[in-house]
């Protein structure tokens, strides 16, 4: 990168530092290191005089060397200034402010059926990586009035593009919230936001660059509240802007602070000054980074495709998700029982420990919905087998799993062994018979790397309409083996426990190209496949990163058809549009405070990414946790849209029912809370479903316009209404909560702070151990009332599994407004006959000024021990009412 052949850390509360603000580790592999430099205090030291006179502020530098081993000698080569600075993370080396580089507008603009294109040419012959590609073409598309498409694509060559096809009807310019110009003197390409006038992306053209393995372009961004980019792990919601790089390449990568770890999404929201919020998507699947520099700007560099952005006017954030979500795909609808509490572990080894450890839950009656089945079910780490022996009695006891109320999830790995016997593993031979694994640079023979199981393997290309005949075919015999209601989907990056396949990668450009993102181990192969290997689509070097995506749509078709009902899967590797079809969890995270702490992180990124059900590895996936983390993440882990415990091999057992009674009875009093709260959380899931938007999201996403919120990523809500406010520091005894201002509260460690706002009305129901049996169960309102005395809400309900009942109309839906002492119901759809013989039994009204005299339930009087009131403004009724049936209750 545009920094000297010197690693200069901060020394800071006793931790070594590296450069982005995570914690440093020697490698002394790293090339062109002369010298580490430490600093103690809070500012990196120049060596060299850090007056430049006559050269652009610090904050607006861009990269001119953004891989490594830059020195004066190199910079000044390609043409631009090299000098020092005390701010950490500038770069030394940096475009002056006459660049010699980029593109100039050539010729007029010219109109289109949906908007406008123009011609680019570069400005002189300097090239920083070679093969430049002039003219390009700049093309507008007003696709929808909030949402707008630009790319910038070579018009004499094809080059891959993402498929995943966005459209919009397309709109005129008049009726489009946005606005899209070139500056009077044609050198940046501007779109503002038509109502306030605000700059969302402006473009230098100086600053563009389009060679065949190197795309970078630049914008300001309006404000420092800046929020997406995934998949990482880092220590905030709001992005740091201080010449933060985040790569963006799938990797099988615990999660490591700024690493690019399992998926690829390049989607970021900016909140901007007057509370307005944009979002940006650069549909793009090649290794790639994007820096977040403190003017504040955004460089985005990928080595492949073209530059192809999308953006979404909102203005609210919720309104970003939904328009984000509408082009890339609509979140999929999950079952009913996939929002219960799911138990999982790569270690139990035999049937018989996982026998004891349902037997154990079931002891201590914790609520319970779901089992996964790690690759030890596996009869030697083999996809479509059991282990007859560890495990025999499989098949009989998933059954009987079922047959109490509970599913069943079995995992598959991408990889396919080619060394068993001839004649014993059919997988691979019908794999071979009709060609569906990912082929060598040859196209021919398939590429051979190491995974799971035993011997050498072959890695399906799920991009080939054979490979999902394939893997249809497969799954739908192994359900008659196993009788599974669900398929996580694991190791699709896709991993390979070598650095390419054997017998390793060619010395070619498309392997080693001139510039590598800011990607780990600085490689494209490593853990994984040469980019060179053929796929259906094209090189691996442009397809990588869409594996698990490309697994993720055919698995979800056959689950519903193996299953016939709606279908659970769950993916490690994820894309943008992933969420139409798939969950996923946080990865292979750590039992330490501070993964507790970053789940919400991910949490709230990921309902940013149009993929709501998500999770983390309750109590931590690596290392042996604790007691006392153990149970505050599963205070917090009940909270998760997916919520599920799960360890890896050789740590101690962590289930909630192993340590003991009082861990047992905490765990199983929260669980029976969100057990409580699942018509609420599923009702979110519809409104996601069918408009796009989060389920969970932060504070600043409800209350934009509070500067303070922006910052707060140590609670999160469901939904608007309800707030989770965790405790996430070892020994810690009172969190902070924010409600309008920060309090203090009393959280000792049986108990964990649950807010719901006013304003609102929550659905509920009396939990069981099973959503199965909860079901059946009386459903109640809580009605907190804002300082007006109103509130609103809604219920949506149906058979809970059953595919489509929304498309197909077999629902119920309710919606609630509470005002002027009166709660009436709307029955927006009552096409679900199963919901007829449920009842209301509770309504629980929250925030009263005065007691009421008299209570009446459609015209009765409630009298007696079916009304109390408290002097802290709560009302509970006890009532008997239909669920499908007008609901009318008065306070006189």
């Amino acid at each position: 990168m545009g920094f000297p052949n010197t690693i200069r850390l901060l020394k800071s509360s006793g931790h070594l530092l590296n450069r982005e603000g995570g914690p440093w580790t020697p490698k002394w592999d790293h090339v062109g290191i002369t010298k580490i430099v430490i600093t103690l205090g809070g500012c990196l030291g120049s060596e060299q005089d850090a007056q430049c006179p006559g050269t652009i502020a610090v904050q607006k530098r861009i990269d001119c060397h953004p891989q490594p081993g830059a020195s004066r000698e190199a910079c000044e080569a390609r043409g631009c200034t090299w000098c020092s600075s005390d701010v950490p993370n500038a770069p030394w080396c940096f475009f002056p402010e006459n660049s010699p580089y980029g593109y100039a507008r050539s010729g007029n603009v010219q109109q289109t059926g949906k908007g406008w294109r123009v011609t680019l040419t570069k400005r002189q012959a300097l090239s920083l990586f070679g093969s430049d590609i002039s003219p390009i073409v700049l093309e507008v598309e007003f696709q929808t009035k909030d949402r707008l498409r630009f790319r910038l694509y070579d018009p004499n060559a094809q080059r891959f593009e993402v498929p995943l096809k966005i459209s919009g009807p397309g709109v005129t310019a008049e009726e489009a919230n946005y606005e899209v110009e070139f500056s009077d003197d044609s050198t940046h390409f501007t779109i503002k936001r038509k109502s306030t006038g605000t700059v969302l992306w402006d473009s230098p053209l100086v600053d563009l660059f389009f060679s065949n393995q190197f795309l970078q372009i630049t914008t300001t961004v309006p404000s420092t509240s800046v929020y997406g980019f995934g998949e990482h792990e880092h220590p905030t919601f709001k992005h740091n802007m201080n010449f933060v790089t985040y790569g963006m390449y799938s990797r099988d990568q615990a999660p490591t602070s700024f690493a690019n770890l399992y998926g690829v999404h390049p989607f970021y929201m900016c909140v901007e000054p007057d509370s307005n919020a944009h979002g940006v998507l650069l549909l793009n699947s090649n290794a790639q980074d994007v820096t977040l520099s403190p003017n504040p700007s955004l460089t985005f560099r990928t080595i492949g495709g073209i530059l192809d952005f999308y953006l979404f006017m909102g203005p609210t954030p919720e309104n970003v998700v939904q328009q984000y979500t509408e082009a890339i795909g609509r979140p999929h609808m999950p079952a009913y029982w996939s929002l219960g509490f799911q138990l999982s572990r790569w270690g139990y080894n035999s049937l018989d420990v996982l026998k004891k450890t349902v037997d154990r839950m079931k002891h201590y009656d914790i609520p319970y919905d779901v089992q996964h089945y790690d690759i030890d079910y596996m009869e030697r780490r083999l996809d479509f087998t059991y282990d007859k022996v560890n495990f025999a009695g499989l098949p009989e006891f998933m059954k009987e799993m079922k047959k109490n109320g509970k599913h069943n999830i079995v995992i598959l790995d991408p990889f396919i062994t080619k060394d068993e016997e001839p004649g014993t593993y059919r997988p691979y031979e019908l794999g071979q018979e009709m060609g569906v694994w990912v082929n060598n640079s040859d196209g021919v023979t398939p590429a051979v790397g190491q995974a799971w199981p035993p011997g050498d393997s072959v890695f399906p290309d799920y991009t080939n309409p054979r490979t999902v005949e394939w893997w249809t075919q497969l799954c739908l015999e192994f359900k008659d083996v196993l009788d599974y209601d669900g398929i996580w989907i694991d190791m699709n990056e896709p991993s390979n426990f070598m650095r390419g396949q054997i017998p390793g990668c060619a010395d070619t450009e498309i392997n080693n190209p001139p510039f590598i993102p800011t990607i780990s181990d600085r490689s494209l192969a490593e853990k994984t496949l040469c980019p060179d290997s053929k796929t259906y689509l094209g090189d691996h070097y442009n397809t990588h990163s869409l594996f698990g995506w490309s697994q993720t749509e055919p698995t979800f078709n056959v689950v519903q058809q193996a299953t016939g009902k709606r279908a659970f899967v769950l993916s490690r590797s994820t894309f943008v549009g992933s969420g139409k079809y798939g969950a996923h969890w946080l990865g292979d995270n750590f039992s330490l405070w501070k993964d507790l702490r970053r789940s919400i992180i991910g949490i709230l990124e990921f309902n940013l990414f149009g993929i709501p059900y998500i999770g983390a590895d309750i109590c931590g996936f690596n290392y042996n946790t604790t007691y006392e983390l153990c149970l505050r993440w599963m205070q917090l882990g009940s909270f998760y849209p997916f919520s599920r415990n799960h360890n890896s091999e050789g740590n101690i057992e962590q289930d909630p029912a192993v340590f003991g009674d009082d861990f047992a009875k905490i765990s199983r009093a929260t669980l029976r809370i969100r057990y409580s709260l699942l018509p609420y959380l599923y009702t979110l899931f519809y409104e996601s479903h069918v408009h796009g938007g989060t389920v969970a999201r932060s504070l600043m996403h409800e209350f934009t316009s509070d500067q303070e919120t922006h910052g707060i990523d140590t609670a999160f809500l469901w939904g608007s209404a309800f707030m989770i406010a965790p405790v996430l520091e070892e020994g810690l005894k009172v969190p902070s909560a924010w409600k309008k201002s920060y309090v203090t509260v009393s959280a000792p460690l049986n108990k964990i702070p649950l807010y719901i706002r006013g304003g609102y009305i929550l659905p509920q129901q009396a939990p069981a151990t099973t959503t199965t049996e909860s079901r059946l169960n009386p459903f109640g309102l809580i009605i907190a009332l804002d300082e007006q005395g109103q509130a609103s809400g809604s219920l949506f309900w149906d058979d809970g599994d059953s595919i489509d009942t929304i498309e197909n109309e077999n629902y119920f839906l309710a919606k609630y407004t509470f005002s002027e002492g009166s709660l009436k119901t709307e029955i927006v759809k009552d096409g679900y006959r199963g919901a007829d013989t449920l009842k209301y039994n509770k309504i629980t009204i929250l925030g009263l000024k005065l007691r009421p005299q008299a209570v009446s339930l459609n015209g009765r009087s409630i009298r007696g021990n079916a009304l109390s009131y408290d002097m802290s403004g709560k009302l509970v009724l006890q009532i008997s009412a239909p669920l499908t049936k007008y609901l009318n209750i008065k306070l006189y």
